[in-house]
Formats: C-alpha cells, sequence, structure tokens
C-alpha cells in the first residue's frame, strides 16, 4: 500500500493505492458526499481485485483531505476527479473510473473526457431520497463507456427496479442501504453481502478484456 497527495485545481487530494503484483488495469474509486474510503465495498474492493489482476486506487477528494464534512458542488468534485487523472494514468494502464454515492456520478460525468476505460458505479444516487421526479438518470445513460452498476436493493436514493433500460448493467445488493448495509433479519449476512459487490466486480472487469 501507498499514499500520495497530488495537488488539483480544488486542492490536495490523497491517491491510496493497492497495487497488484501484474497488473493488467487500474481501478480508481472515490468515495460520496458523506464518508471517506473507509466505506465497506471500497475496502472490499482494495482488498480483494489486487489478487486477481487489478491495481485498486482509493481516491480521497480535496475537502475530505482537507477535514470538510461537507462536499462540494458536483462541478468542484469533478475539478478534483480531473485533477487526479494524471496520476491514476501514470501506470500505463486502461483505467476504470469509479466511485460511491456522489464518486459515482463524478465518474458517470467524466469518463468519456478523461478517457476512462470503464466506470462502476457504487450505489448510484439515482435520486434524492423520496424525490423520484429529480432524477439524474441522464449522468447514468451518457457514460460513453461499458458501465456497471451495483445497487442495494433497499437503497432510498434508488432501487434496482427504478433504473431506466440503458447500456449499464446492474448487480442487485440484496437488502443492502446505500452504504450496502443489511439488517439483521435479511436472509444474507453482512459479509455475504459484501461479497455479492467483489464478486460481481470481478466477473464485469473480467468480462472488459
Amino acid at each position: 500500500m501507498k499514499t500520495e497527495i497530488i495537488s488539483t485545481e480544488a486542492g490536495d487530494a490523497r491517491i491510496t493505492w493497492h497495487p497488484a503484483r501484474k497488473a493488467r488495469l487500474v481501478l480508481a474509486v472515490s468515495h460520496g458526499a458523506g464518508g471517506g474510503i473507509e466505506a465497506r465495498d471500497l475496502q472490499a474492493l482494495a482488498r480483494v481485485l489486487p489478487g486477481h489482476g487489478v491495481s485498486v486506487a482509493l481516491v480521497e477528494q480535496p475537502w475530505r483531505v482537507a477535514g470538510k464534512k461537507l462536499a462540494p458542488a458536483p462541478k468542484t468534485l469533478d475539478v478534483g476527479w480531473r485533477g487526479v487523472w494524471p496520476a491514476l494514468a501514470r501506470p500505463g494502464l486502461p483505467v476504470i473510473s469509479g466511485g460511491r454515492s456522489a464518486g459515482a456520478r463524478v465518474a458517470c460525468r467524466t469518463a468519456v473526457e478523461l478517457g476512462a476505460a470503464a466506470v462502476l458505479a457504487l450505489s448510484f444516487p439515482l435520486h434524492p431520497p423520496g424525490k423520484p421526479e429529480k432524477s439524474r438518470a441522464d449522468e447514468l445513460l451518457g457514460t460513453g463507456v461499458p458501465t456497471l452498476v451495483v445497487q442495494g436493493g433497499n437503497d432510498p436514493f434508488g432501487k434496482p427496479g427504478e433504473f431506466p433500460d440503458g447500456s449499464f448493467e446492474l448487480v442487485e445488493v440484496p437488502y443492502g442501504d446505500h452504504g450496502f448495509a443489511v439488517p439483521k433479519r435479511a436472509e444474507i449476512t453482512q459479509d455475504e453481502a459484501v461479497t455479492v459487490i467483489t464478486e460481481a466486480v470481478l466477473k464485469w472487469v473480467g468480462s472488459l478484456g
């Protein structure tokens, strides 16, 4: 594991690298608007994927590095992501642009511009809770590259059944909320829910060629 600070126009960002021994891809993933790279899905991907030839770069946006509690406007998040991209592409490998929640939206909005090989959208916030009329589907439908959505079955920001038809793939994590937490009464354990995520991403990455 290696950490580096990257200067961007939005401030200093931080990349924590989990390198694969013989990498063929880089998966770069950032956090949501209310949390950091300690999220269970991001940590699970960093733990599992390097053993399968995928280096994982966990990216902390400048606002998070600066210790702020609230994320800035989407445009500022995009500026931070653009600023770290050269470092993500430095190994000379195809880069999958990814993130959870707000980070997923950033990955979708900037994929074509940055030359991403694909997009991984974890807990894509299709709409604010209780406001399905305020859809962000256009961001997801406009990625322009192969896209995988991994969504909790009980996510208040958009359940799997609410997503429109599109060229993206969608995998449901049964009972999962926006953070992929599952209730104790669920028919799967928390560890099993996390395994659904990692296995879905591994299968999808393998299909990218």
